[in-house]
């Protein structure tokens, strides 16, 4: 099946920064700020959200490739704002600019890609890998 993802698509989610969100809660630094990983998904819900309803039921995206920068530390109780917007689709591989904010402006930003999968037949190939 093929699917035309209009370019320029985009979603946005947010959260409030809470300690599980941080660093140290996850392992992934020592510090209560909000982590590099944590924000990563982030960005990576907004590119689903992006797509998602261009999809026919059964159908979705899995996440391929990320490269961020996570440029400013967000202390807990802050608000961040991720978007993702579809600049590139080539069949079932799609591409996105990503970016998160704060009060205070950009705290990270990069690209992400994700792929167009059917979720039935990529469930029943991971089962034969067991």
């Amino acid at each position: 099946m093929e699917f035309k993802i209009p370019l320029n698509t985009s979603a946005s989610r947010s959260i409030i920064v809470e300690e599980a969100y941080t660093a140290k809660f996850i392992g992934s630094g020592i510090v209560d700020v909000l982590a590099t990983p944590m924000m990563i998904a982030l960005m990576e819900n907004a590119a689903l959200d992006a797509v998602q309803t261009y999809l026919a039921e059964g159908w979705t995206t899995l996440g391929t490739k990320v490269d961020i920068e996570h440029l400013r530390a967000t202390p807990v109780g802050k608000k961040v704002t991720a978007e993702a917007t579809l600049i590139k689709q080539e069949g079932q591989a799609l591409e996105f600019l990503v970016a998160a904010r704060d009060n205070q402006g950009i705290i990270g930003q990069g690209s992400h890609k994700r792929f167009i999968i059917d979720l039935q037949k990529f469930t029943q190939n991971l089962q034969k890998t067991k």
